[in-house]
């Protein structure tokens, strides 16, 4: 399988307060391994193409997006939150973080044996329809699905999110909804407070949605019997055409706002198992897209591991 990076150095123009943990730092160390690794590393320009628009604007709506946008020019120091601060590169940033995530899936989409990493910040998975929230702006997986059924014609896919927080935002937008299954794996309780096992999704999304709450101090054993036993089995019995991965790589046993005990080897484990259900179900379609992961040091590794997990054969 092929793995490509993708980023976008504007990805780094959102600001945060001294000591916040969500900084530019976090990609900055991510590119420079990947570099340092020799690639292979895509670093985009240029606009946000239509298409971005439409699938930005579908997932939040023109109300959200043109508040965001004019709280930003505004020079507001918040959009809604103190977990969200807001500085003259947020939106840019924000923006280009959710156009890196559907280039990197359209590369994946037009071809066979192909796992695209979207390296890109802020991250989006709290990001409800018309809330920013937990770090994130723009729900960058949700804009990755909508355009991948938008323009490509995708139908089914499968959302499948590892970061130690629950992803409240993604769940929320596809919640009723047959054409999109979501799975969380994720520390419980725990912020955002969702996530529990009876959360499956209502309406014609009954059953669209898959929590698998673990307790605080879950480790590599706990999490690989949930993949195997639990995970795999409903992605499979889904069957999905292409596979979006929430990547927040907070479950790492040392991340500072964490509480799990996940190893370097078990991120690499979980991209190996990731990239066989992608070749068993969907030729080989995956693209990862960063969340959360907030130890500076270990971060760039976990990355590269779990990356190299998804191409080992």
């Amino acid at each position: 399988m092929e793995t490509r990076f993708f980023s976008d150095r504007r990805c780094l123009l959102h600001e945060a307060p001294g000591g916040f943990p969500e900084s530019p730092r976090r990609l900055e160390r991510i590119l420079a391994e990947i570099e340092a690794r020799g690639g292979p590393l895509e670093l985009l320009e240029g606009p946000a193409a239509r298409q971005v628009d439409e699938a930005v604007e579908a997932v939040h709506g023109t109300d959200y997006v043109e508040r965001f946008r004019r709280a930003t020019e505004r020079g507001d120091g918040l959009l809604g939150s103190s977990d969200n601060p807001l500085s003259r590169g947020t939106w840019p940033a924000a923006w280009t973080a959710a156009n890196t995530a559907v280039r990197s899936a359209a590369w994946v989409a037009v071809g066979a044996d192909r796992h695209a990493f979207a390296a890109v910040r802020p991250p989006g998975h709290h990001a409800e329809r018309e809330m920013a929230m937990g770090f994130c702006y723009f729900n960058n997986v949700a804009v990755a699905a909508e355009f991948l059924q938008r323009s490509h014609g995708v139908g089914k896919i499968a959302v499948l999110d590892f970061d130690v927080h629950h992803g409240n935002g993604t769940q929320a937008i596809f919640y009723e909804r047959a054409d999109v299954f979501y799975v969380s794996v994720h520390q419980f309780p725990f912020y955002p407070g969702t996530g529990s096992a009876g959360e499956a999704g209502a309406r014609e999304g009954l059953g669209g949605t898959l929590n698998v709450p673990l307790a605080k101090g879950a480790g590599d054993s706990v999490y690989e019997r949930a993949f195997e036993d639990t995970i795999l089995p409903a992605v499979r019995s889904f069957g999905p055409e292409l596979l979006l991965i929430s990547a927040g790589f907070d479950a790492w046993r040392s991340d500072p706002l964490g509480g799990m005990e996940v190893s370097e080897d078990g991120f690499a484990a979980w991209g190996k198992l990731l990239g066989e259900l992608a070749r068993e179900l969907c030729d080989g379609r995956i693209v990862s897209i960063l969340e959360g992961g907030y130890d500076l040091e270990a971060l760039p590794t976990l990355v590269v591991r779990y990356a190299e997990g998804v191409a080992a054969d």
